[in-house]
């Protein structure tokens, strides 16, 4: 209890916990990498220091079965996890955005394993989705037990994947930027200790077991970019942003392929793998995540511009139909070695237009692997830290924020989601970042409402009402019809102003109504209520049951709305700028 306390109100502790969160993501993305390096070298003998992306061929044609195969064992489990566990799991941005920071544990080690699976039988998605889902969850589980605070537990959700992306860069401020655009959904001065601290930790756990730094040294670009490119540095952001888009959409239009198709749900993985498979048989380059195919890219000085574009599209190809099919896994490594493969392409086009031009292959290539990641990912911050810790060349990366930078505003004004996001979107969620809105969602109309209300047949005289309701003792009387139906607001003063006319005092009240066809229903936010107040005008407004019955349950006044939401943006921008803590203090 004493301890619990002392999480509660101690900066200090708080980036204790970050550590330790840090610290085991790292320990969890060096067990996956094992893990899946292993199920290479089973399935496809792979080298086990080796990547399966960069493998010459397949060593037989049977060999590609095995997506197929892992497809069909993911369906079967896939199967039996949705009747064991019913409901959807929760990522770390949707659970920052909407649950708090609340994620289940068990859920993220399902999605582990399935990502694991499908990674390791070769389909073409990357393992960053179990690295930040273990992380986090593992995060979650910790600020569950020390009862954290809302703000404190989304900051340590942010700790776990922040040591996971870390750790599988080998880049500290890549994973710690990562975790503020892309897991917590902001920059927060009081986060910047915690979530460094974590990103850091999980770098060094992992390298401690035996994790290669894996993209360290892997980029180097021959040279940096002359002024002469930054048009066409321009032209390839707005290529990677067209692409990035035309990719997610794909992978849209797969999906609801599949589920037109009436295949049964547990089979489509494994359809899936069978296609990809068949891509494998042209170039095993379309297999798992990429990054060996990514470090090939940089390793080669030859171009062969015809066949780096059959790569690209088969690898976006297979990318659609692995995530589109059901296959766990996510799109941010695959982002990288096809932003890459475009920037080399598009180097080497430009060169036999342009000649005189002679862009750098290399440097091209690091900026399209950033500027796609940022149209499919997001975070142009990161990807332009991950340029700089990856190729420690600072010109190159002032180019790189700017592409970045660049795509970024146009996926949002065109588009609007990132991948993550977009998925959510199909569901139905409306979210766009892990920003947290879930204290809005909670703050419904049913929580806020009086239920009091005082009500009044529409056909009373004006007269008789005036009698009841005196001048005074309140400001609103909500009508209704012989049904108990609502029909509208009567004010008690216009209704006293009325009965001053003594032939107004014969009509009914239905010739005051007022906001007839404005009324709020209890499953309504904060917001959704505060935007229909603004709408109607009113300065109250009755609830009633549900649109079809109209049942009045309650009224809820303008002001008390705006008071509580003022309240608990104060509240927000308190935990933002660390008063919380020197309050504590």
């Amino acid at each position: 209890m004493h301890l619990r306390a002392l999480v509660r109100r101690s900066e200090y502790a708080l980036i204790v916990l970050a550590v330790v969160a840090g610290s085991m993501a790292g320990a969890a993305v060096a067990a996956i990498v094992a893990t899946v390096g292993f199920m290479h070298h089973v399935l496809y003998g792979a080298p086990l220091n080796g990547h399966l992306s960069n493998v010459i061929s397949l060593h037989s044609p049977f060999a590609a079965l095995v997506p197929c195969a892992g497809g069909l064992v993911l369906g079967i489990t896939g199967l039996l996890i949705r009747k064991w566990r019913p409901r959807r799991p929760v990522d770390p941005i949707e659970a920052n955005a909407l649950q708090g920071g609340r994620m289940s544990l068990i859920d993220s080690l399902l999605i582990v394993a399935q990502t694991i699976v499908s990674n390791g039988a070769g389909a073409s998605v990357g393992t960053e989705a179990a690295y930040t889902q273990i992380g986090s969850g593992m995060a979650s589980r910790i600020g569950a037990a020390f009862r954290l605070r809302r703000a404190d537990m989304r900051t340590l959700v942010g700790c776990g994947s922040a040591g996971a992306i870390g750790a599988a860069f080998g880049a500290p401020l890549t994973g710690a930027f990562y975790a503020f655009e892309l897991i917590v959904g902001t920059y927060t001065p009081f986060g910047l200790a915690p979530i460094i601290a974590a990103s850091i930790s999980g770098v060094l756990v992992a390298r401690g077991l035996g994790l290669e730094e894996s993209f360290l040294g892997n980029l180097f670009p021959a040279a940096t970019l002359a002024k002469d490119n930054l048009l066409a540095l321009f032209a390839l952001a707005m290529l990677c942003s067209a692409i990035g888009i035309g990719i997610m959409r794909a992978v849209t239009f797969v999906e609801s392929m599949f589920t037109h198709s009436r295949l049964p749900l547990v089979l489509q993985p494994a359809i899936g793998g069978l296609i990809v498979g068949g891509l494998a048989l042209v170039t095993p380059q379309v297999l798992s995540s990429g990054h060996g195919a990514l470090f090939q890219l940089f390793r080669e000085t030859n171009l062969d511009l015809q066949a780096l574009l059959i790569v690209v599209l088969l690898k976006s190809l297979a990318s659609a139909v692995s995530i589109g099919a059901g296959f766990r896994g996510g799109l941010f490594f695959a982002s990288l070695f096809l932003g890459g493969a475009i920037g080399k392409s598009f180097a080497g086009t430009l060169g036999l237009l342009a000649p005189l031009l002679a862009p750098d292959p290399a440097a091209f290539a690091v900026v399209g692997m950033a500027a796609l990641a940022v149209a499919i990912v997001g975070g142009p911050l990161t990807m332009s830290f991950l340029a700089l810790e990856t190729t420690g060349d600072f010109p190159l990366s002032i180019m790189i924020l700017a592409s970045s930078t660049i795509v970024s505003v146009v996926v949002r004004r065109t588009f609007g989601y990132s991948f993550a996001t977009w998925r959510l979107h199909l569901r139905g969620e409306s979210i766009r970042s892990a920003h947290d809105v879930g204290w809005m969602r909670n703050l419904t109309v049913a929580k806020l409402m009086r239920t009091d209300v005082k009500t009044a047949d529409a056909k009373m005289t004006i007269k008789a009402f005036s009698e009841e309701f005196a001048l005074g003792s309140r400001q609103w009387v909500v009508a209704v019809d012989a049904n108990g139906s609502y029909a509208g607001m009567v004010s008690v003063a216009d209704a006293h102003l009325s009965s001053a006319n003594d032939e107004a005092n014969g009509e009914t009240i239905t010739t005051l109504l007022r906001f007839e066809d404005r009324v709020l229903v209890p499953e309504m936010n904060i917001k959704e209520a505060a935007d229909i107040f603004d709408e109607a005008e009113s300065e109250a407004l009755a609830v009633v049951n549900n649109f079809r019955e109209k049942h009045v349950i309650g009224l809820l006044a303008e002001a008390y709305v705006l008071r509580r939401y003022t309240e608990e943006l104060e509240k927000a921008r308190r935990e933002f700028t660390g008063e919380k803590w020197l309050h504590d203090a």
